[in-house]
């Protein structure tokens, strides 16, 4: 039997979670990234003419910016998943390490959250 094998199910069911969630991040990074050619494809199939959409440079750069956040999360991840195996282990107590790291990364996810509803917000009203 693993000794404190609860404690370590825990935590990789914790660093999937946190996998998982960065791999929703990375899918939607790429989504905002070819949001432009989406909405040309939209406009030629709903008008049947060859519009032009305005192109921004916004969607390019918070897609490539929720990418490379997923990447961050799955190296935060793996780093809190190896401190916490390790800790799991130990026979001392240990306070905890902290939220800062999450924190950071929920903040980065709000901003950029806010920002792209200001992007469609700006790309929808151009469009009427």
């Amino acid at each position: 039997m693993i000794k404190n094998f609860g404690d370590h199910a825990a935590n990789e069911r914790t660093f999937l979670a946190w996998v998982r969630t960065a791999i929703a991040v990375m899918a939607f990074g790429f989504l905002v990234e070819k949001f432009d050619l989406f909405l040309e494809i939209g406009v030629r199939t709903l008008t049947g003419s060859d519009a032009a959409v305005p192109q921004h440079p916004f969607g390019e750069v918070a897609g490539l910016a929720l990418i490379i956040l997923g990447t961050a999360m799955v190296a935060v991840a793996a780093g809190r998943f190896l401190a916490t195996a390790r800790a799991i282990d130990r026979q001392e107590l240990r306070p905890g390490t902290g939220s800062r790291v999450d924190v950071a990364l929920a903040a980065l996810l709000v901003l950029l959250g806010i920002a792209l509803f200001v992007y469609l917000l700006h790309a929808v009203a151009a469009q009427m």
